[in-house]
Parts: C-alpha cells; sequence; structure tokens
C-alpha cells in the first residue's frame, strides 16, 4: 500500500504567494468537512441520552454501549482508511464516508429499540473512522510545511465547531419541544430529529468532496501525471511541473509498508511506533469525550434542568472552538510539544479540582451528588477551563503530530494504528462513564486526572518537535 503521507521532498523552505496559500486553505477546508462529521456525528447522542434511557428502560450498560458503539465502527474505518485511500482515491473516501453518514443519521432516527440504534451509530463510526485519516492524510500531501501545522489543525477546528452545531440543534429542539422525550415536528419525537438533523452536513460534505481536485500524490501514484500537473498548476503555479518530478521520484522509492515493518525494540514494535500510539490514547484518556458525550446528564445529575444542562453544554463547545483557534495561531511558531505540556499541566490541575468537588459534594437521597452554592459555580469553572486547556493543545496537537511525526515508509500503516488505538481508547472511556458515574464522580474524574499527570511525564520525556520540518526528514 503506497504512503498516503507522502508530500513533495523539496526540502527548502520555500514562501508560497497568498494566492496559492488562499488555494491551499479552500481545499483544506472542504477536506476538513469530514471533521466537522467527525464532531458532529460523535456528539449529537448528547442530547439524546435521557431520552434514550427513559424510552428503552437501558441499563448504564445498554446505554453505554449504544453511546460508544459509533467508537467501534470509527475504530474499523481508521484502520481501514488507508487502503480504501490508495486505491479509490481520497476524494472517493470522502464520497463513500459521506453515505455512511447519510445512512446513518437516517437509520439512528428510525430506531425502533437500543440495540438497533447501536447498529447504525456503528455505520456512521466507520464514516467518522474514514474521515479522521483521509482529511489530514489529504491536507498533509498537499500542505507545505511551513503551513502544515495551521492546515491540519483545521481537522480540529472542523471536529469542534461539528461539536458545537450538534450539541446547539440538540438544545434547539430540546426547548422547542420542551424536552428531547417530547414529540416535535410532525409528531415525531424529539431526541428522532436530532438524529436527523446530521443529514445536511452529510449531504454537504459528499457534494463538497466532487469538487476538490485529487491529490497529485496518488494521481501520480497511479500514473495519471498529467491530471495532477494540471492540479498543481492551480496550487503551486510555475513550480508545479518540478512537483511532479519530485512526486514521482518519492513514489518510485516507496516502499509498501506491512506490519511487520513496525515491528523492533523491546516491546514488540518499533519505539516510534508505541509513542504514536500512547499519545493517541492519551489523548482520550484525559475524559474530554465525557465531557461532550454526557455532559447534558452529568449537569442534570448535580442540579440543572434539561435545557440549562444543554446551554452550558453549548458554551463549553464554544470555548472549545476559541481555544482550537489559539492552537491554529501558534502551532507553527512556538510548536507542537510546548503546547502539549502546558496543555497536560492546566488539565491536570482543573480534573483534580473537579474531583475534589465532586468527590467531597453530599449526597442526594437517590445517591447523586449536589453541588451547593460555589461548588457548582466552581465545578462550572473548572470544567470550562479544562476544555480550554484540551483545546490549544492535546485536542488538535495530537492529529497534527500523527499525520507527520512517522517515517515516510511506515506512515501511513503507523497512522492507521495509532488512530484505530485513539478510537478504541475513546470507546473504552465512553462505555465506562456511566459506571464510573454510579460509583461516584469523583472517582471518574481522579482517573482522568492521573492520566493528565501522566501525559505530562509522557510529553517531556518523548515527545521531539516537529515545527518546521519536511515530511521526509522525520
Amino acid at each position: 500500500m503506497p504512503d498516503i503521507l507522502d508530500v513533495p521532498t523539496d526540502r527548502r523552505p520555500t514562501a508560497q504567494p497568498e494566492t496559492h496559500t488562499g488555494r491551499f486553505l479552500i481545499i483544506s477546508v472542504v477536506a476538513a468537512l469530514g471533521g466537522f462529521l467527525f464532531g458532529f456525528d460523535t456528539s449529537v447522542i448528547n442530547g439524546t441520552v435521557g431520552a434514550l434511557q427513559t424510552q428503552f428502560a437501558a441499563s448504564s450498560w445498554a446505554l453505554g454501549l449504544a453511546v460508544s458503539s459509533a467508537l467501534i465502527g470509527s475504530a474499523i474505518g481508521a484502520f481501514s482508511a488507508g487502503h480504501i485511500a490508495d486505491r479509490y482515491g481520497r476524494t472517493r473516501t470522502m464520497i463513500i464516508a459521506s453515505g455512511l453518514f447519510i445512512i446513518s443519521a437516517l437509520g439512528s432516527g428510525l430506531a425502533f429499540s437500543l440495540w438497533d440504534l447501536s447498529i447504525w451509530r456503528l455505520v456512521g463510526g466507520l464514516g467518522v473512522g474514514a474521515a479522521s485519516v483521509v482529511a489530514p492524510a489529504y491536507i498533509a500531501e498537499i500542505a507545505p510545511a511551513h503551513l502544515r501545522g495551521r492546515l491540519a489543525s483545521l481537522q480540529q477546528l472542523a471536529i469542534v465547531v461539528g461539536i458545537f452545531m450538534a450539541l446547539l440543534g440538540d438544545f434547539a429542539i430540546a426547548r422547542a419541544a420542551g424536552s428531547a422525550s417530547n414529540p416535535g415536528w410532525f409528531g415525531i419525537t424529539a431526541w428522532r430529529w436530532m438524529f436527523f438533523s446530521g443529514l445536511p452536513p452529510a449531504i454537504l460534505y459528499g457534494l463538497g468532496a466532487l469538487f476538490i481536485p485529487e491529490s497529485p500524490r496518488y494521481l501520480v501514484a497511479n500514473g495519471r501525471e498529467q491530471e495532477a500537473l494540471k492540479v498543481l498548476r492551480d496550487i503551486e503555479g510555475d513550480t508545479a511541473p518540478s512537483k511532479v518530478v519530485e512526486i514521482r521520484r518519492s513514489v518510485r522509492s516507496d516502499h509498501t509498508p506491512h506490519l511487520a515493518d513496525l515491528k523492533g525494540g523491546r516491546f514488540g514494535l518499533l519505539p516510534i511506533v508505541w509513542i504514536g500510539i500512547v499519545l493517541a490514547i492519551l489523548q482520550q484518556f484525559v475524559g474530554i469525550n465525557v465531557i461532550f458525550y454526557y455532559s447534558s446528564v452529568l449537569w442534570q445529575a448535580v442540579g440543572f434542568s434539561e435545557q440549562n444542562s444543554l446551554l452550558i453544554t453549548v458554551i463549553t463547545s464554544v470555548t472549545n472552538i476559541l481555544t482550537t483557534l489559539v492552537a491554529i495561531a501558534f502551532v507553527d511558531k512556538i510548536g507542537r510539544k510546548p503546547l502539549l505540556i502546558i496543555g497536560s499541566l492546566g488539565m491536570a490541575l482543573t480534573l483534580g479540582l473537579m474531583a475534589y468537588l465532586f468527590g467531597t459534594a453530599p449526597l442526594d437521597p437517590s445517591g447523586k451528588p449536589v453541588l451547593q452554592g460555589a461548588a457548582g459555580t466552581t465545578a462550572l469553572i473548572a470544567a470550562n477551563l479544562y476544555v480550554v486547556f484540551f483545546g490549544f493543545s492535546w485536542g488538535p496537537v495530537v492529529w497534527v503530530l500523527l499525520g507527520e511525526m512517522f517515517p515516510n515508509r511506515i506512515r501511513a500503516l503507523a497512522l492507521s494504528i495509532a488512530a484505530m488505538a485513539q478510537w478504541m481508547a475513546n470507546f473504552l472511556v465512553s462505555a465506562t462513564f456511566p459506571s464510573l458515574q454510579a460509583i461516584g464522580l469523583g472517582w471518574a474524574y481522579g482517573l482522568y486526572a492521573a492520566a493528565a499527570v501522566f501525559s505530562l511525564f509522557f510529553a517531556v520525556r518523548f515527545i521531539k518537535e516537529t515545527k518546521g520540518r519536511e515530511l521526509e526528514s522525520m
């Protein structure tokens, strides 16, 4: 399988004309629409959790499976995406992902049980996993080194905007109906409309993929150099012919990677592969998706109304968007590693505070913690500060690093393995939270705080700076 993350091998940092930079930006934004659906599809279930538990009389275990089933599909989709993109092309893979999103939105909205809902969510997860790999791969293939961090961060920006739109839609639909469990337009239950709201962006993603050019790297690898030259003229201008030569040279020197190429070191895999896997897992073990999958139920559990809980979640998602813009502004200036270190420190402190507040809160007759007075306000501030620290560091920077840290000969395969590990960790955290919540929210946030402390040690000890380096020099 050719390496889908290779870019031309010119090591000289040349300035790009403003028109070319704008062209890079437009193409990258369209590609990152997959990230929007990534965030939207995985977060739209937030507003439906309470209604689903009531309507289907779901246990904590069954509810956790339904919420996290999309993540199983995401792991499969991420692992398969490299092969599909190399065989059928990057833009066709985006169209396939769009179709999976459409099927999932329809099926989830029409679900008649928690079990078939889990299946439809898994189908959507296949699209999420494919989009999570093909979008950064496509962007990396067209982005010059001095812009790569910012353009790759558009993927994370699209993810958090997708989360925001999903949560805003959930809030609006629940408010219009009075509750997610109430009938909405045409007598259809509000939670079903929440799932149906994923149809417009899924269709838009498919249409957008029809209008962006295929990756020049893919075209050259498949003997379509004239088409590649045409695409590169629009992006690179007069340097397009030399870029085609460089890509051809890179293709000819490529080695089709196999799992055996990842083996080595004392623990069975090359150290750089383990670093990528642990980096991806830690992004999830700090518990960020608990905030976006379960926060409406979480805030209800400590005394907020359903509508106020959804509103708080919307505000949190806006915070996530703003901090991702901070990452885009600084990732190519101060570097990847400093952002990770600062983020880990902040997450450890805020998660530790939340663990203390929830762990020491008095319990109501049903056994749920009650945050009274200043404790409730402090927990709300701490939760949003936690999102701030994650949003400019481990959220976008992990995706940037996974797209650029591996050597050319193993990059596609190693990225797929790391992305699969990320989705499996996401599934583990999401599926276990309802049970951890039943044990005690203090314990849950304590575990996430411990992961944040370890992430600080890991970033300091094992992460090397990649700012400004060409992919071929990794």
